[in-house]
């Protein structure tokens, strides 16, 4: 699979490396495709192109940008109405104004009806390594698109994650970003470390 990745940073990076080790191709959607900071990040599947470049090539797009600049870079994203998004960001701390959070942003600016919100919930340390022992941590997904949450379930195993547990539709996606507050919370704030992770647990 082709996927962009708009923003390359830790969380980026970190679903690059386990998305290429599986096999899809990535391509870093950045500013400026031939800086040197840019070529340090290129390996084997890895390459970089423009936003509109990267995302036109893809058929799948995560977004994976500071709150800030949201809205601006998806404004130069181009045609993706018919592509699969992926919202990867939170909007705990910071709104993309006008928009509550950065999926309200993607879902208006593009247009595109398969979008999902996942790999938001946990550290970047536990997209690159979700095993603990021999247990797979878990993830999650919401949004009203059945065919991103599929993708997303699928990406999430490719990474090594045991389950992505379905959170229910865009209404959830509020309610998703807060849960991964609670791990930011936990991690960062009460101090117990960013190696901590979510497992749901059935009797």
């Amino acid at each position: 699979m082709k996927i962009a990745i708009i923003g390359a940073g830790n969380v980026g990076m970190a679903l690059a490396g386990g998305w290429t080790k599986a096999g899809h191709s990535i391509i870093l959607g950045v500013k400026d495709p031939l800086s040197e900071k840019t070529g340090s990040l290129l390996k084997e599947n890895i390459t970089a192109k423009s936003v509109s470049e990267a995302s036109a090539e893809s058929e799948v797009i995560l977004i994976s940008l500071p709150v800030s600049s949201a809205v601006s870079v998806l404004e130069e994203i181009g045609n993706v109405k018919d592509k699969t998004i992926i919202d990867a960001t939170n909007s705990v701390f910071g709104k993309p104004e006008p928009y509550n959070n950065c999926f309200e942003a993607i879902k208006d600016i593009t247009k595109c009806e398969n979008a999902v919100k996942c790999f938001n919930s946990t550290g970047f340390e536990n997209m690159s390594d979700p095993v603990y022992g021999n247990i797979g941590i878990d993830m999650f997904a919401t949004g009203s698109s059945e065919i991103a949450k599929k993708i997303a379930v699928r990406l999430s195993g490719d990474l090594g994650f045991e389950n992505c547990h379905d959170f229910g539709g865009d209404d959830k996606v509020e309610l998703l970003e807060q849960f991964a507050m609670c791990w930011i919370n936990l991690a960062i704030i009460q101090k117990h470390g960013r190696d901590i992770a979510f497992k749901v647990i059935k009797r």
